[in-house]
């Protein structure tokens, strides 16, 4: 009896693997298929070749899906997938910019600022994050905690043209003049002749 069962739980196994590799070589297939749908612009096709071989509990399906309906402006739709993949793997940072895209062209920016928050809990000096919190705080005329954001990556990036100018706009609006004059001077040489550090410092006297 013994014997039966092992070679049944044997049989069983082997099966399972034949399955499982079939599996994954169809999911390969449609990946494939997918993304020369999505190189050609045919987004519809693109989504439909992942769908066909959908599985509720893959982060790779769901996270491809929630990109291909981004892109292909089903902005509604895209958040789920995003969602899904954020509830498989919480510490997933890829996820959240992920979600951040459909949900900011839908204007719901509570939730857009909700991932940004999550995102620095993992992350805290996570760039993209760090410098849109930095443009939300800039948008609401809080500058100093624009400021700090936007610190936090000039000190990653001192050449980074949008870092430098968004740091010497809020010094200057926050009544940081002398720091402000000196981010502006090195924001042109970031970008020679750049209108928005030309204007930023006509106006300090």
């Amino acid at each position: 009896m013994d014997l039966l069962r092992k070679i049944l739980l044997t049989g069983f196994t082997f099966l399972t693997l034949i399955a499982s590799a079939q599996d994954a070589d169809k999911q390969q297939k449609a990946f494939q298929a997918s993304y020369d749908a999505e190189g050609k612009g045919e987004y519809a096709t693109a989504i439909q070749y992942i769908t066909s071989v959908y599985k509720a509990d893959s982060y790779e399906i769901n996270i491809r899906l929630g990109w291909l309906n981004y892109v292909s402006g089903r902005f509604t739709d895209a958040l789920p997938y995003y969602l899904k993949c954020i509830e498989m793997m919480p510490m997933s940072i890829e996820a959240r910019l992920g979600f951040v895209n459909p949900a900011a062209a839908l204007g719901n920016w509570i939730q857009v600022e909700k991932q940004y928050v999550e995102i620095l809990k993992i992350d805290p000096m996570n760039t993209t994050a760090n410098y849109r919190m930095g443009l939300i705080a800039y948008g609401r005329e809080d500058y100093v905690t624009a400021l700090k954001y936007f610190n936090k990556v000039l000190n990653l990036y001192p050449f980074d043209y949008d870092t430098a100018v968004m740091v010497a706009w809020s010094q200057l609006k926050s009544g940081k003049l002398r720091e402000a004059k000196i981010m502006f001077q090195k924001t042109l040489l970031i970008k020679p002749n750049d209108s928005s550090a030309l204007e930023g410092l006509s106006l300090i006297k």
